[in-house]
């Protein structure tokens, strides 16, 4: 009974179009077009976060010569939420939001627009420095959360270009 079941569903996904976003390692053309990206520079500290955390991911440098450039621009926001009688705040939220771009090189065309972004509660205690401490951890984690749907967004993107330019060949 258990075989019949299993037969049954490697039938039914068989026919539903599902293909691996990383299909033939490193070599295949999602790993060698996020390798051809330039991370273009970003401004402040979660800027440098977020681009350092973007290399990492692209495999940035791994081709001499970048097809496409990354250019993103950041919105890092801090809001008092939990507000005691005394005006004072108990929790904060941390918003990191990206506005990012992929332009050919080539061509000047940017051939992707899109945004990404998290956020994160952060407690306010007595001590300053935790909470400064608290606020760089969330922007660090945060910087992670948004590297890495901006590099899933761009996979996306080359699984969907890569039919188009083997067709064009």
């Amino acid at each position: 009974m258990r075989a019949v079941a299993l037969v049954a569903a490697l039938l039914a996904l068989s026919g539903c179009g599902l293909r691996p976003l990383y299909g033939g390692g490193a070599a295949g053309p999602v790993q060698t077009m996020l390798a051809a990206v330039q991370v273009a520079p970003i401004q402040g500290e979660s800027g440098w976060l977020v681009s350092n955390a973007l290399r990492d991911r692209l495999a940035a440098g791994r081709t001499d010569a970048p097809r496409y450039r990354l250019e993103v621009q950041l919105d890092d926001q801090i809001a008092g939420l939990g507000v005691r009688r005394d005006d004072s705040v108990t929790r904060e939220r941390r918003t990191l939001r990206a506005r990012y771009q992929l332009v050919d090189l080539s061509s000047g065309a940017v051939v992707l627009d899109a945004t990404a972004g998290s956020d994160a509660g952060i407690d306010v205690v007595g001590s300053e420095y935790a909470t400064i401490a608290a606020e760089r951890t969330a922007l660090e984690r945060l910087s992670g959360i948004v590297a890495d749907q901006i590099v899933a967004r761009v996979a996306r993107f080359a699984q969907s270009a890569a039919p188009a330019a083997a067709a064009a060949q």
